[in-house]
């Protein structure tokens, strides 16, 4: 792993920082928060023609950049720091690259050159509160999290050669405004019981979105009713679709990971600022020992959860050459999966670093309007949709035997 960044990673992260201080300062953040969709489409406009972000990993016969996945992991660091809503992880992390390794040529062709140039966005939908179970991240994907005949789950059924879906999914982020859906459905009952993918346009009859209030306001989430929606099967019955959750859940840890290493960053950084103003005693904050203890035991845990969100990033890279997201049998480089136990890491450097900025604020850290608590709000809210944290170390510890007896012979 070579630790340093090409020419072109530095001027991805250098564009995106300025494009993001210009049009998403706090107050065109919380604008954004307040409107129907969540999030500025002005600005996802602005980040797909200027920058291609949305297609960054595409391939460029999807029309996208054909960039690695670890640039687009690198972008998630910025897009962090400003605590961006946008459907980037919806679309383009989570919907993307199960399109690119399970769909047909045709639904390839159809579905990624609009998600690349910015006028598609794309929702994965699987019953609440099943994603991090769905994406392997907090342990094996066995049990029926899609349904299985329980209520709360999604059904498929096919009708005269058309597929149906009924159920329901919660907590699915962007759903109320993403222009298709990429939806977990069980089928095949009892005998041959299995998890398929289906691809559902946003306005297809039958389907019910409505957004949902969440902790993390700038991750929007919705419920999605599915009342008898006629669905296309993303390829085939014979498709891998556990092991395509599974990878995307990597890379998709592993974008979390820098996003919330970003996040962190930021929170830190607001909070150095504010110290060096803030006077007590005749003296300026920043400079008592205490503060400074507690500044620099976040800034190295912040730095350890850096350094393993780039290992993740690294790690989930495709060793193809001109790198991109796996296509149909693709894995990760060297087949590590390392991005669940590198999320648990920057988590908890988000959750210390913005509880510290919180508290060193003083009063006016304890309002809600203050920017501290969007950032804290952030470490908690992807703590529930894709942790605990220790349960994603548990599953990582599991996944490397950590803890198994051997039996050593003599």
């Amino acid at each position: 792993m070579d630790p340093g960044f090409t020419a072109e990673q530095d001027g991805i992260r250098r564009t995106l920082r300025e494009l993001l201080h210009k049009r998403c300062g706090p107050e065109e953040l919380r604008a954004a928060l307040d409107t129907p969709r969540g999030h500025d489409p002005a600005l996802w406009t602005a980040l797909a023609e200027q920058l291609g972000l949305p297609g960054l990993a595409l391939p460029e016969a999807y029309g996208g950049v054909g960039c690695p996945v670890t640039d687009l992991a690198l972008a998630a660091e910025e897009t962090g720091r400003a605590l961006a809503p946008s459907p980037l992880l919806a679309t383009s992390v989570l919907a993307a690259p199960l399109i690119l390794a399970l769909g047909t040529d045709a639904q390839r062709a159809d579905l990624l050159p609009r998600i690349s140039d910015g006028t598609l966005t794309a929702a994965l939908a699987v019953p609440a509160p099943a994603l991090a179970t769905a994406l392997a991240l907090t342990g094996p994907q066995d049990g029926d999290w899609a349904g299985g005949g329980r209520a709360g789950g999604i059904q498929a059924r096919r009708v005269q050669g058309v597929w149906r879906l009924y159920g329901e999914a919660a907590q699915v982020l962007d759903g109320h405004s993403a222009g298709a859906l990429v939806v977990a459905a069980h089928t095949g009952g009892f005998v041959r019981s299995r998890t398929l993918l289906f691809v559902v346009a946003g306005d297809a009859v039958g389907l019910v979105r409505t957004r949902q209030t969440a902790l993390d306001a700038t991750r929007p989430q919705a419920r999605v009713q599915l009342r008898d929606v006629r669905a296309e099967l993303l390829g085939s019955e014979e498709t891998g679709v556990p092991e395509a959750l599974s990878r995307a859940g990597d890379f998709a840890a592993a974008f979390l990971a820098c996003e919330a290493v970003g996040a962190a960053d930021r929170a830190l950084e607001r909070t150095v600022e504010y110290l060096g103003r803030r006077e007590q005693f005749g003296r300026v904050i920043a400079s008592f020992q205490a503060v400074q203890h507690r500044l620099a035991d976040v800034y190295v845990q912040l730095q350890a959860a850096r350094s393993a969100a780039y290992y993740a990033a690294w790690a989930a890279g495709d060793p193809g050459a001109g790198g991109g997201m796996d296509g149909p049998g693709g894995s990760g480089r060297r087949g590590e999966r390392v991005g669940g136990l590198a999320l648990a890491q920057a988590l908890e450097a988000l959750r210390r670093a913005a509880g510290e900025g919180i508290q060193l604020h003083g009063g006016i850290g304890f309002t809600w309007e203050h920017e501290a608590h969007l950032y804290f709000k952030r470490a908690a809210g992807d703590e529930l949709l894709f942790g605990p944290v220790h349960r994603l170390r548990a599953h990582a510890a599991e996944g490397a035997r950590l803890f198994e007896r051997t039996e050593v012979s003599v």
